[in-house]
């Protein structure tokens, strides 16, 4: 390795407690790995410093040199090099992340509710199994149920006689969620994390018409233009025009809205938008007017 280089990577280690070569910076990882690293660190710590290798080809592949690792992001504490993505994420699960870096582990296993349905449909599925349940909440807030045996670190949740194991990030986003499991149409489980950020939810014509059987609160917006609702429409939906636009002026950021068009690609557009806009429970209707005809009622025409 060059001498110069060798000179400010070793500069570069020891010039702070927590030092993080990664691609792109911390506000913008520029690879899923950096961005796993940086989601746990800033969890953790409120500062360190990272290095983008992609502004110095030198700096990129001298540091695989420097520390005798052959990927990108390397962490390194107290001017000692840690591991790389795989080895900081099993060091933050397993608990032993929070000792290195000095700071107190105040994480507690979370608070799950599991319906009677839903146990009930999970210990259908575990008869016979080895293992216990495992639920997982990604970063994003994508979720994964799955039959696994006890890791170092997991948390074991008792969920009215279910004991479900959570691993130590998934915990950070789980307190609160509760499962629930419907036979309606397809059937399947529903999960509702009240720590999951807003974002546009789907729901199917089965879960739409049930609401609508039960007069829940909720206001549906068709947002095709009336050439195309004067072939098929569903009584109960608004059109997105000036009496539409002005009605949701009118309702409160957290009233239940569900978007509709034809197939579902339209109205995921003016979901979002509304979602950006302050709306807290904002949903589109899978598949649109099309699954409702084909689905629920046979009636209203397909084209």
């Amino acid at each position: 390795m060059d001498e110069a280089i060798q000179k400010q990577l070793t500069e570069t280690v020891n010039g702070d407690r927590v030092v993080l070569f990664m691609k792109g910076t911390r506000s913008f990882p520029q690879c899923g790995f950096s961005a796993t690293v940086t989601q746990i660190l800033d969890g953790l710590v409120s500062e360190y410093t990272t290095v983008n290798v992609l502004a110095d080809g030198d700096v990129r592949q001298g540091i695989k040199e420097f520390s005798s690792w052959p990927t990108i992001p390397q962490l390194y504490v107290e001017g000692k090099f840690v591991g790389g993505c795989d080895i900081i994420r099993e060091m933050f699960l397993a608990g032993e992340l929070h000792g290195l870096l000095g700071v107190e582990d105040k994480l507690e296993a979370p608070t799950i509710e599991v319906t009677a349905a839903a146990r009930a449909a999970f210990e259908a599925a575990l008869a016979g199994e080895k293992g216990a349940l495992r639920l997982e909440i990604s970063a994003r807030f994508e979720y994964g149920l799955a039959v696994d045996a006890p890791k170092t670190g997991d948390f074991e949740v008792d969920a009215g006689g279910l004991t479900l194991l959570i691993d130590r990030g998934s915990a950070a986003r789980a307190s609160g969620t509760k499962i629930d499991y419907s036979e309606v149409g397809e059937g399947g489980f529903k999960i509702d994390n009240p720590n999951e950020p807003p974002r546009v939810k789907d729901m199917s014509v089965h879960e739409l018409e049930r609401l609508l059987k039960d007069d829940a609160e909720l206001t549906v917006i068709d947002v095709r233009p009336q050439g195309e609702r004067d072939i098929a429409k569903l009584d109960a939906a608004i059109p997105l025009d000036g009496e539409g636009e002005k009605l949701l002026q009118d309702l409160p950021k957290d009233a239940m809205v569900v978007f509709m068009c034809h197939h579902g690609g339209r109205s995921q557009g003016a979901a979002e938008r509304y979602l950006q806009m302050g709306f807290t429970r904002i949903y589109n209707l899978q598949s649109g007017i099309d699954a409702w005809s084909r689905q629920i009622d046979d009636r209203v025409a397909r084209y």
